[in-house]
């Protein structure tokens, strides 16, 4: 028998922080017509005619703020992670490591493990809560390629992984080391998507957002819902860390564009922390198994400044999954036992 593909795969990042590499990585993010779900015309002129030429300055100069001498803190952690999983499972298993966009590309990896001439191959996106735009658009993707192959071996996908218990330990673990260091209040922040993706996914049509409160329960109606699943991590790290409801808030960030999106909006939440007087905020970024551009930098620095233009103090980041050994527990047992 021969071996068992393993396919992990994050969202993407620039080959260099130079502007030319970053609109290249913009274009084709944006491009995705799971990320921009609009007519393709109107999609093609709003990237390439207005987003791309004049974002990608400004995102070239937000990467140099956090790029190392190695590279991009997301592809240093990934193959980090990668090399782990690949020693942990063994010589039965090929494991690779693809970004959705740009470099180490899926086709790239696909083609490895065909190559390899692996028996079956598993997909893991690392993104715990699935959404259209990240988790779908690498399935989608995947199957697109591998639908061209003459022989297709056994392929399975896992879907999220949003209240893995070893998942949920190590961000909690992570948090606890700054908790004796007296916080105001703690928020969760993840990484928003516009609210037409979550009434898309809502199969029977009377659910998302007609509901009160639809998404801060879990239910067969809202299981595949991005918000759902995010309010259920939440809900998990708070209870491992034994943090009260009024200790703690949801909230999300990263929006693009005018169109409503996934609310309450993290600068909507400083704004009204800060109004109350809260000085001190520790935040956690669950959406995100490795620290990238919209931790080290969107929170540790443009909301750190933001929170300090309303009154604020310290906005801490507590660092992601990353490398952690206990990440790499957790992710083994996702691959082997996770459907």
């Amino acid at each position: 028998m021969g071996k068992k593909g393993i396919l992990l795969v994050n969202l993407g990042t620039p080959d260099s922080p130079k502007t030319a590499d970053v609109r290249k990585y913009l274009d084709e993010f944006l491009m995705d017509g799971r990320v921009i779900d609009i007519n393709p015309v109107l999609r093609t002129l709003l990237v390439k005619g207005i987003i791309v030429p004049f974002r990608g300055p400004k995102s070239a100069k937000i990467y140099k703020e956090i790029w190392t001498e190695q590279g991009s803190p997301l592809l240093i952690y990934g193959n980090n992670v990668r090399n782990a999983i690949a020693e942990r499972l063994g010589e039965d298993y090929q494991v690779e490591l693809a970004m959705r966009y740009q470099s180490p590309s899926i086709p790239d990896a696909l083609e490895r493990l065909k190559q390899a001439k692996v028996d079956s191959i598993k997909v893991i996106p690392l993104f715990p809560q699935y959404a259209s735009a990240s988790t779908g658009s690498v399935h989608q993707l995947v199957m697109e390629i591998v639908s061209q192959w003459q022989a297709i071996p056994s392929i399975s996908f896992v879907n999220s992984y949003y209240d893995h218990p070893g998942m949920i330990k190590v961000f909690a673990d992570n948090t606890r080391k700054y908790l004796d260091e007296g916080w105001d209040h703690i928020l969760f922040s993840f990484h928003g998507v516009p609210q037409r993706h979550m009434r898309k996914a809502d199969v029977s049509g009377e659910h998302c957002l007609k509901v009160k409160d639809c998404c801060k329960t879990l239910t067969e109606n809202n299981k595949f819902c991005y918000s759902a699943q995010c309010h259920q991590t939440a809900k998990l790290i708070a209870e491992e860390l034994n943090l009260s409801d009024d200790m703690y808030s949801l909230c999300f960030q990263s929006r693009l564009g005018n169109d409503p999106w996934m609310q309450p909006y993290t600068s909507d939440v400083l704004k009204e922390l800060a109004g109350k007087g809260v000085k001190r905020i520790l935040v956690l970024c669950p959406a995100f198994v490795a620290d990238c551009l919209e931790t080290l930098f969107e929170i540790s620095f443009e909301y750190q400044e933001e929170f300090e233009e309303l009154g604020g103090e310290k906005v801490q980041l507590v660092e992601s999954l990353n490398d952690h050994p206990a990440w790499i527990d957790a992710l083994e047992d996702i691959i082997l036992n996770k459907n």
